[in-house]
């Protein structure tokens, strides 16, 4: 797999779905894109014809940042 493009966005539009837990991040208007699991309830959304990300999920939000208190 090539490495994959991130560029500093013009625009970032996030929202939370509070009943599945999930945050989703786009870097510009949300699009369709490919995922790449980073492990730890974070997924990578990239561009398949640029290879340019386009934004994150993040599944069980409440979890991690209930782990960033106990540091």
């Amino acid at each position: 797999m090539e490495t994959l493009k991130v560029e500093k966005p013009e625009k970032v539009q996030w929202e939370y779905d509070e009943d599945a837990d999930v945050l989703y991040i786009s870097f510009g208007k949300p699009k369709q894109a490919l995922t790449m699991d980073l492990g730890s309830g974070v997924l990578a959304r990239y561009d398949k014809d640029s290879n340019k990300m386009v934004g994150f999920t993040i599944t069980g939000l409440k979890a991690i940042l209930g782990s960033l208190t106990s540091i």
